[in-house]
């Protein structure tokens, strides 16, 4: 019997586990971040991106930064990290250098940056700079 490809439930562990072995007082400073593994991103969503392929994209933040909060304003919705299965996986057999579990951890850090207020460009120049 051929060996399965993970599935939704696979990465959530994955992404959970992630979560968990990040540093606890990060972890408090996101606060309450649900997390979503789709096998890809919704019609909208691309369109909204820009992005004819759904491969294209692995995961996204959906929410109100950090940086963009107000105590005068209402309760913001509850911050999302979707991470998109199919795209990750496409990603990480691409890439052939990595395992998933870190691929995993990776794309979850960085959606969690974007709650942060953090934009793709910091980030980069973040990684930059502890290599």
């Amino acid at each position: 019997m051929a060996d399965l490809p993970p599935t939704l439930d696979d990465l959530d562990r994955m992404a959970r586990e992630a979560w968990e072995a990040l540093p606890r007082p990060f972890r408090d400073m996101a606060g309450d971040v649900i997390f979503r593994i789709e096998d890809f991103a919704d019609e909208q969503i691309l369109a909204d991106m820009g992005l004819e392929d759904p491969f294209e994209l692995t995961g996204l933040y959906h929410g109100v930064d950090l940086t963009r909060r107000s105590i005068t304003q209402p309760a913001p919705e509850t911050p999302m990290v979707f991470l998109y299965r199919r795209a990750i996986l496409d990603e990480w057999i691409d890439r052939g250098d990595v395992a998933l579990a870190d691929l995993v951890a990776h794309v979850l850090v960085h959606e969690i940056g974007h709650h942060f207020g953090l934009s793709d460009e910091a980030m980069d120049t973040l990684l930059d700079e502890a290599d």
